[in-house]
C-alpha cells in the first residue's frame, strides 16, 4: 500500500482482541474494527494498545462491545477489501487509503461521527488530506514527516557543517566521497517507497505531484529541473553509492545508515531508533532546498475510516471521540515514535522533555504536504512512480521523458475516476 507510515509488521500473525462479537441484550451493539500493526514484535504489538483502550472504553459502555482485529501492513488493506467485496465491511478500518471507498459512497463523513471539538482538533494539513472534493472522509490516525539525517562522525572527519541548500548537499557529498564514504547521499528510488523520496525532492525544488489547482503536474518545469539536477550533480558524479538509486530501497538505505556507511539521507522518526540502536551519532536538519532550507517537506498519514453498511453511527462516533482523546493519541504516538494527528496532543508533545527526539519532525508538520490521497487515481500513480522514477536519474535516462510518461499515466488514471 503506497504511502503508509509503518514498516510492515514482523509479527506474521493476526491478533484479535476486545469482545468476542456475541451480544447480550437486544440493545447491545458490537462494533468491528480492523486495525494495522505498528509493532515489530509481540512485546510492542498494536494488540496491546487496542486491548488497553478497548478495556477502558467498554468499562464505561457496557452496552457496546469493540471487536478488534489487528493485521500486518502487508495484509490489512487486502483484508478490508475482501470484507467489503463480501458485503460485510467492518464498522471501522484503520488503513492506508480511503478515497476508493469514499467515492463509492461507503463511508461516513467525519462530521457525521465526531463531535465538533474532536474534528476541529485535527492538524489542519492532515484534515485537508482526508478530504474528497472538500468533504472529510479519512480521519488521520498517525502521521510522520521527513528531515535530512546526517552522520555526525563522518561529517566531523570531513570538516563539514550540515547542508542547507542543494549546492551545500552536493559539496558535502563530494567531500564525503573523497573520505571514502560508501554512500555520500543515499537516494532510495527503488520500488519499496520511491514515491516518498520523489515527493521530498520535488517539494525541495518548488514542485510536487500536483499543481495549485490540485491537478497532476508531475512533469512541471520545477520537477524536471529537480530531477535533472539529481541526475547531473549527484548520480552522475557517483555521489549516491554503489547501488543504483532505482534499485535502492528505503529499508536498505536505513540499514546502511545504521552501519555508518551513509553520510546523508532523508528519514522519518523510526530511523532515530534504528540508528541509536547501532550507536550511530547523527544530526537532523530541515530538508535542503534549491536556494536554502526547503519551504515544505513530505508529510504522511494513515487513516481511520467508518463504513455505513451496518449503521451504528452514534456508537462509532462516540468510540472515535474516545480514540481521539488527547490521552489516547499521545499514548499511541509515544509508543511508536509517530507524530500526533491532533493539535492538542502536538502541543503537549512539543513541550514535553520525553518527546524531544521528535521535535525536529513536529516542527516540520505545519509546513508539510501530503500525497494526493484524496484522488482515487493516486494508488495507480504511486505504483507507476515506484517502478519508473529511478530511470529518470539513470545513465542515459531522461528526466523530461520519464516525468512526461508518468504525467500521461496520471492523467489517464484521473480521467478514469
Amino acid at each position: 500500500m503506497a504511502g503508509t507510515i509503518a514498516v510492515a509488521s514482523a509479527l506474521g500473525m493476526t491478533a484479535v482482541l476486545g469482545g468476542c462479537g456475541v451480544t447480550g441484550g437486544s440493545g447491545d451493539v458490537t462494533l468491528k474494527l480492523v486495525a494495522a500493526e505498528y509493532g515489530d514484535s509481540a512485546a510492542n504489538s498494536s494488540k496491546k494498545y487496542w486491548d488497553k483502550l478497548v478495556e477502558e472504553y467498554e468499562a464505561d459502555h457496557p452496552d457496546v462491545t469493540i471487536d478488534v482485529s489487528v493485521y500486518s501492513w502487508n495484509d490489512v488493506d487486502r483484508k478490508v477489501r475482501g470484507m467489503v467485496s463480501a458485503g460485510d465491511p467492518p464498522d471501522m478500518a484503520q488503513i492506508g487509503a480511503y478515497a476508493d471507498y469514499a467515492a463509492q459512497g461507503r463511508l461516513y463523513k467525519a462530521d457525521e461521527l465526531l463531535s465538533i471539538p474532536v474534528q476541529a482538533d485535527f492538524v489542519g494539513q492532515l484534515a485537508s488530506a482526508g478530504q474528497v472534493k472538500g468533504v472529510q472522509y479519512g480521519m488521520p490516525f498517525a502521521s510522520s514527516t521527513r528531515v535530512l539525517f546526517y552522520n555526525k562522525t563522518l561529517f566531523a572527519e570531513a570538516g563539514l557543517t550540515p547542508p542547507e541548500s542543494w549546492d551545500d548537499l552536493a559539496g558535502a557529498a563530494e567531500a564525503l566521497k573523497a573520505e571514502g564514504v560508501r554512500y555520500p547521499y543515499a537516494l532510495p528510488l527503488g520500488p519499496e517507497e520511491a514515491q516518498a523520496e520523489t515527493m521530498q525532492w520535488m517539494l525541495s525544488g518548488g514542485g510536487g505531484y500536483t499543481d495549485s489547482v490540485d491537478s497532476y503536474g508531475i512533469d512541471s518545469p520545477e520537477n524536471i529541473d529537480t530531477f535533472s539536477w539529481l541526475k547531473d550533480e549527484l548520480v552522475g558524479k557517483d555521489l549516491t553509492g554503489p547501488v543504483a538509486p532505482g534499485e535502492l530501497n528505503r529499508a536498505d538505505a536505513f540499514a546502511a545508515f545504521a552501519k555508518g556507511q551513509v553520510g546523508m539521507l532523508n528519514g522519518h522518526p523510526s530511523l532515530t531508533k534504528i540508528a541509536e540502536s547501532k550507536g550511530v551519532k547523527f544530526g537532523m536538519v530541515p530538508t535542503p532546498g534549491k536556494e536554502g532550507p526547503s519551504k515544505s517537506t513530505l508529510g504522511v498519514a494513515d487513516w481511520m475510516t467508518a463504513f455505513r453498511e451496518h449503521g451504528h453511527r452514534d456508537q462509532i462516533g462516540d468510540f472515535l471521540d474516545f480514540v481521539y482523546s488527547e490521552k489516547n493519541v499521545l499514548a499511541f504516538s509515544r509508543r511508536y515514535d509517530l507524530l500526533p494527528v491532533t493539535a492538542s496532543a502536538s502541543a503537549t508533545m512539543t513541550a514535553a522533555e520525553e518527546d524531544k527526539h521528535l521535535r525536529p519532525f513536529l516542527e516540520e508538520l505545519p509546513s508539510s504536504e501530503l500525497y494526493p490521497v484524496g484522488k482515487t487515481s493516486w494508488a495507480d500513480v504511486s505504483a507507476q512512480v515506484k517502478t519508473q522514477i529511478g530511470k529518470a536519474v539513470a545513465p542515459g535516462g531522461s528526466p523530461t521523458g520519464i516525468l512526461g510518461h508518468l504525467q500521461a499515466a496520471a492523467v489517464r488514471a484521473e480521467s478514469a475516476e
